[in-house]
């Protein structure tokens, strides 16, 4: 690997000759980024090893957002505060249990899925419905006060992951409707690698108890099903429901220079589920955040706009930070330049998604030029839901989603393996070299890169790009229809 020397001037020879005016701070904020010895690395394993999984409501949440607060005190910020907001439930998992008592005995390594509701100890057969299709339902046939077990490919892409949320939701319903008793969705990871994830965005507990199986157990399950053997299973989830919670975002600045009410934002979130620590999701890129505010005020160049990061919590369940953020701030949306979001671990950054704005794609493309020796300055006019930029987008504010190969996220996603160990720090540092380098440019730009879109330019957007489709597999068609979630008409 280069040395940040021999990197920064790279950047600076392949740009020298061009007409772009990125030299000074190119130069100064990714030189400061790419420094041998930050506080970054240490940060985090503050963050992951003393503090670990970050759920809302836990105390591991609360010592995490005074994590945050005091890093940003550090870096220099021109001042730090915490925006409270509520869940409307708390959840923890109990000690859940799951075993085969015929037709032979065994173990099954389980957790339950998140927000899911308690069920006492109980034993039922269980029914293969394949992959959960209608189809699939009805060939199986009676499953009342049934455990209805759910197949999954393995995770290798990001369309992997996307189509394990899509399916669930019509695994449920279909659940429900025939009176099961309980989902038993089988992992997409091998290796007995088990992981959290959560199939309700709303912060309230979901309609019918789910447990998440690892994949060897759920095989051989299914195995014992095709060969003609009826398998029953005993399953307890003592999970502990609580009244509404609340949590904060933490929000930092740097004040601008000139336009001091227009605002240019750097997100990630802080909080994590706590099979594992929350390293690559998303203690990473919030110490990212963190670092990144500390480089461009250490760098000396001064933001015209005024920079604003924030680290969201809830986004797990249900970008409910970001969301809260947005309705808080209703009244700035008008005078938001554009966000930044980061949440895909410590891979590898090779462009930036700018959620269908094709017409932000002139004066975004120079900001990126810097990057191409990293390869890292394509543009995607594609749009997606999944993380804190989301109810900017549907808001109208431009929004950049940093886009990224997946390296080892996916395999340790939500998991157990979740670790400070799993984190690529030489490559987290480039990638926060393009993150402070990008907002700072997006503040020091003559011109806004693009307006905040009317309503009707937004459903516009969101038919061109099939937006829509991914809104309806994740329950966020609705409020988007009925108004109670993005822009007003």
């Amino acid at each position: 690997m280069r040395s940040c020397r021999s990197i920064c001037l790279v950047l600076v020879l392949a740009f020298a000759s061009t007409t772009f005016t990125f030299a000074q701070s190119t130069d100064a904020v990714m030189s400061e980024v790419l420094k041998p010895s930050t506080p970054l690395q240490e940060n985090l394993r503050v963050l992951t090893d003393e503090i670990g999984g970050r759920v809302p409501g836990t105390p591991a949440m609360q010592r995490a957002i005074q994590w945050g607060v005091a890093g940003f005190k550090a870096a220099g910020a021109d001042s730090v505060r915490i925006e409270e907001f509520t869940i409307p439930q708390s959840w923890a998992e109990g000690d859940t249990q799951a075993n085969v008592v015929a037709p032979v005995k065994f173990m099954v390594r389980a957790h339950s899925i998140a927000w899911g509701p308690p069920l006492k100890a109980t034993t039922a057969r269980v029914v293969d419905v394949g992959m959960g299709t209608d189809a699939e339902f009805a060939k199986a046939g009676d499953i009342a006060g049934a455990i209805v077990l759910a197949h999954s490919d393995v995770l290798k892409t990001w369309d992997d992951l996307f189509q394990e949320y899509f399916r669930a939701p019509g695994i449920i319903a279909n659940a429900v409707e025939g009176k099961a008793l309980a989902i038993a969705f089988t992992a997409s990871r091998e290796h007995d690698i088990l992981y959290r994830h959560i199939n309700t965005g709303t912060g309230r507990i979901d309609v019918i108890p789910q447990v998440l199986l690892a994949r060897e157990d759920a095989q051989r399950i299914a195995r014992l099903l095709a060969s003609g053997e009826k398998v029953r299973m005993s399953l307890s989830m003592p999970n502990k429901i609580g009244p509404e919670i609340k949590t904060a975002n933490v929000v930092a600045e740097l004040k601008g220079s000139e336009l001091t009410n227009e605002i240019v934002i750097l997100g990630a979130h802080l909080d994590s589920w706590e099979l594992g620590t929350g390293a690559l999701d998303n203690g990473c890129n919030a110490a990212l955040v963190i670092d990144s505010l500390r480089a461009i005020k250490a760098s000396g160049v001064r933001p015209r706009r005024t920079i604003r990061f924030i680290l969201f919590s809830g986004e797990e369940q249900g970008l409910l930070g970001s969301l809260a953020y947005v309705r808080a701030h209703q009244n700035e949306l008008d005078n938001v330049v554009g966000e930044l979001v980061l949440d895909e671990g410590s891979g590898p950054v090779t462009g930036f998604s700018n959620g269908g704005r094709k017409d932000v794609d002139a004066a975004l493309a120079p900001m990126l030029q810097p990057f191409a020796p990293w390869k890292a300055n394509q543009i995607t006019d594609d749009a997606m839901t999944g993380t804190d930029h989301y109810d900017f987008m549907i808001e109208g504010v431009p929004t950049l989603v940093a886009s990224q190969s997946e390296a080892n996220y996916l395999v340790n996603y939500h998991a157990t393996s979740d670790t400070f160990d799993k984190v690529d720090f030489a490559q987290l540092k480039k990638n926060e070299a393009m993150a402070a380098e990008l907002v700072l440019e997006l503040a020091n730009a003559p011109q806004r890169i693009g307006p905040r879109l009317t309503r009707p330019q937004i459903e516009a957007a969101i038919k061109e790009t099939h937006l829509d489709d991914q809104m309806k597999g994740f329950g966020l068609w609705e409020d988007w229809v009925n108004g109670t979630r993005g822009r007003k008409p």
